[in-house]
């Protein structure tokens, strides 16, 4: 496994050619930065985490517009993301989100082979009208985008360029934004003016066939390992593989999917007494003159009864 600073880089991403499945995913590990900062191929959309169930983390850019008190603009700008083939921005764990008291914001782009445009409005008189923790319209609003995005623009405008409430609000922000690492607050009318990137989701996949197409295929089908399965994502193209139940690793990799020991896991244990790790599972094994399945969720273990009580009762 390849590393970049604190960033894992497992296959199928790489830094070199020799390491990635297809350019695709391709990382480019920039270490005059300290610490090095991975990035997503030759782009400047910096990696946070890479996991194997098909996320990516990114910071992503987010768009400003500043404007002096007498309503002339003094800073614009409209960032953009493009991601590479087969990678999608996740539609469930992100969220649009505009803040500022005179704001309006579009995001736009291609989802698949179509176009796509949605927005939403920011308004508010008065900072006691905000509400900490509430972005439902007055001083931050948030919407979801549709499935399969794979390129992305914010357009960030004003309803009367500020003059109304300039005295405490003079700039709105628009930016995709993992919802769970964003809670809005009045303080961000100001504070979002010294950010530059925020957090986001992205999801990759195998090429643009489904499992039954890759499969037939043995060369170029991605999940490797023996002990893996294929499956279809719910956002975006293609297809992924996870391990089997059972077994945790990379199926990417021949030898990668590897037997869990359950019995030494304690969240996986559910043994009253002794456990026995079998291959892909395990079981639980009572002790002598015990009966039963062993399993504190299940029947447990039960004293077996003497065969003369047995014998006598029947």
């Amino acid at each position: 496994m390849d590393r970049c600073g604190d960033v894992s880089i497992p296959f199928p991403f790489g830094t070199t050619q020799d390491c990635y499945l297809t350019h695709t995913f391709l990382v480019t590990c920039n270490d005059t930065l300290n610490p090095p900062v991975a990035f997503l191929g030759n782009s400047n959309i910096e990696i946070t985490n890479i996991s194997l169930e098909g996320q990516l983390r990114v910071l992503q850019f987010i768009a400003k517009d500043c404007y002096s008190q007498n309503g002339t603009r003094v800073f614009h700008n409209n960032p953009s993301i493009y991601l590479p083939e087969y990678l999608t921005v996740n539609n469930t764990v992100n969220k649009f989100t505009v803040v500022g008291c005179d704001a309006y914001a579009e995001v736009s782009g291609n989802r698949m082979n179509r176009m796509y445009k949605t927005g939403c409005g920011s308004t508010c008189s008065d900072k006691d009208n905000l509400v900490d923790g509430t972005c439902s319209g007055s001083g931050c609003c948030q919407m979801p985008i549709p499935k399969d995005v794979w390129r992305v623009e914010v357009t960030l405008g004003s309803f009367a360029n500020y003059t109304n409430v300039w005295n405490f609000n003079n700039c709105s922000y628009g930016f995709l934004v993992e919802e769970s690492t964003f809670r809005f607050s009045p303080r961000n009318l100001s504070s979002l003016r010294n950010v530059e990137k925020l957090p986001m989701v992205v999801d990759w996949a195998i090429g643009n066939g489904t499992c039954e197409d890759a499969q037939k295929n043995v060369s170029s089908y991605a999940c490797k390992s023996m002990n893996s399965e294929c499956y279809k994502p719910n956002n975006g193209y293609g297809y992924r593989c996870l391990c089997s139940m059972g077994y945790r690793g990379n199926p990417y990799l021949i030898d990668g999917c590897q037997d869990i020991d359950e019995c030494q896991d304690p969240s996986l244990n559910k043994c009253e007494n002794h456990c026995v790790n079998t291959v892909g599972d395990f079981r639980c094994v009572c002790p002598k003159g015990y009966d039963g399945d062993g399993k504190k969720d299940g029947r447990g273990c039960i004293r077996s009864q003497p065969l003369v009580f047995k014998l006598i009762t029947g």
